[in-house]
């Protein structure tokens, strides 16, 4: 294809870096000139639309002794080259998609080149190398018999129908269904300190049978995580393969970006972006988990994980201020000697320093909050928070704690926000929520925290 640049440059306007988008593309047409590009709408998960850029063609795949050509189509994102494009296959009705490693029901690529992603060392046609190479090891697409291709032309036309981001959650991947049953798996997704924390926190604490530790950073194992495999911590098992994550029962998200980002709200929107690539991933592996988000900020983490996964409001919810809480329960009890009280007492609302409620209006409870405040958010100490929750979890334990989840109905709040509340959790995630006592000061203060966090998530791009 002739790539048409100044009619390219006008479609994108609005790319953010249309420039380098533009280079790339040329880049993607001179090495496989079958590729075709057209501006389309594109559905997000939370319904909402977007024209971008596409791309359609074939890639060329040899599997066992012969040549096939796979349909592909790739979506490039107005964060381009700063985040990873959408990509799928495109199979005609005599086509049949081999849901495995790599591709799930709806035709969706994962590669650990999009996991990966990062400008300038990833590239568009870095990406469509690696598809080719990974498409040889495990062939995405069979051939169909007349009457399966009958039924699959009815599947496309159903699937082009509904947006993108739902999910057929019946549809369950062959892969690691050897851990099914009373095996209890969990998967914690980033390599940092809080990461490595919440591993040997949960190891400690001896709740799951095998914990999976995706350490998404490139290269060699370095720091903590070379640390894990020099000691070989029972029963941990480290790999930057989202496969690896398959069938787990608790999926604890520890990333965050690390991007040159030069506000707040850039900070936000970078961890967005990196989400984007991981949380479709671990969705896919691991359908019926609960995902447990200990990124930053915890409330809209956690809400954009929701979004982006499209599993049910009880398994996404975030460590929200259930360290805070236990903190406080142990100082009203052990240090203020007021065990009646601690037996009810809350930190509520958004995470951190002043933005927690204490639930109580007894004096001594506001001197429990007051030393509560000279206590940092350590790693271990989340760590050992997100061990406390996960064990709640695997164990059915229905305890409560005071975690992150959908507030909308709670206190008046009408917008899809997510806040720390006192929540029953057991192998679902939320069970139920504990209500409120009736005090309009915490309803005003949850309210004022719902329309910050609202007004917030109203400016990310998902």
């Amino acid at each position: 294809m002739a790539l048409a640049e100044e009619a390219l440059r006008r479609q994108l306007g609005k790319y953010k870096f249309r420039d380098l988008t533009i280079e790339e593309l040329k880049d993607v047409s001179k090495t496989y000139p079958n590729f075709t590009f057209s501006m389309n709408t594109y559905t997000f998960k939370d319904g909402s639309q977007k024209d971008l850029l596409n791309f359609s063609g074939t890639v060329p795949v040899k599997y066992a002794g012969s040549s096939y050509n796979i349909p592909v189509r790739l979506w490039i994102l107005d964060s381009h080259p700063f985040a990873p494009p959408l990509c799928f296959l495109k199979p005609t009705a005599s086509m049949g998609i081999a849901v495995g490693k790599h591709v799930d029901a709806r035709g969706r690529i994962y590669l650990p080149y999009l996991q990966n992603w990062s400008h300038p060392k990833s590239t568009l046609t870095g990406l469509i190398k690696e598809m080719i190479a990974k498409f040889e090891e495990e062939l995405p697409l069979y051939s169909l018999s007349s009457s399966d291709a009958a039924r699959q032309s009815e599947l496309l036309s159903y699937i082009a129908k509904i947006t993108e981001g739902e999910t057929d959650m019946k549809s369950r991947s062959k892969i690691g269904s050897r851990n099914e049953g009373c095996f209890n798996k969990i998967t914690v997704v980033g390599a940092g300190d809080l990461g490595i924390a919440c591993v040997l926190a949960v190891a400690a604490k001896d709740v799951a049978d095998k914990v999976v530790l995706l350490d998404l950073s490139e290269g060699a194992a370095k720091g903590g995580t070379m640390d894990l495999e020099i000691f070989a911590v029972p029963n941990v098992e480290i790999s930057k393969d989202f496969s690896a994550s398959a069938d787990s029962k608790v999926v604890v998200l520890t990333v965050n970006s690390l991007g040159n980002a030069q506000t707040y709200l850039d900070v936000i929107q970078s961890n967005v972006d990196l989400f984007r690539g991981i949380i479709p991933a671990v969705s896919h592996y691991s359908q019926s988990a609960v995902l447990l988000v200990a990124s930053h900020p915890v409330e809209v983490m956690t809400f954009v994980s929701w979004k982006l996964s499209s599993f049910p409001k009880s398994r996404v919810i975030g460590v929200g201020a259930n360290l805070d809480s236990e903190r406080f329960r142990y100082i009203l009890t052990n240090l203020l000697k007021a065990e009646v009280l601690a037996k009810d007492a809350w930190v509520i609302g958004e995470q951190g320093e002043d933005k927690g409620k204490g639930l109580s209006k007894e004096k001594v409870a506001n001197r429990a909050m007051e030393i509560l405040k000279g206590k940092g958010q350590r790693s271990w100490s989340v760590g050992l928070s997100v061990a406390d929750l996960v064990d709640s979890i695997l164990k059915d334990k229905r305890k409560v704690h005071s975690v992150s989840t959908l507030a909308k109905g709670c206190c008046n709040i009408n917008s899809e926000v997510f806040l720390s509340l006192p929540c029953i959790l057991g192998t679902s995630g939320v069970i139920e929520m504990v209500r409120l006592e009736e005090d309009p000061l915490v309803q005003e203060k949850l309210q004022s925290s719902a329309g910050s966090i609202h007004d917030l998530q109203q400016q990310l791009k998902l």
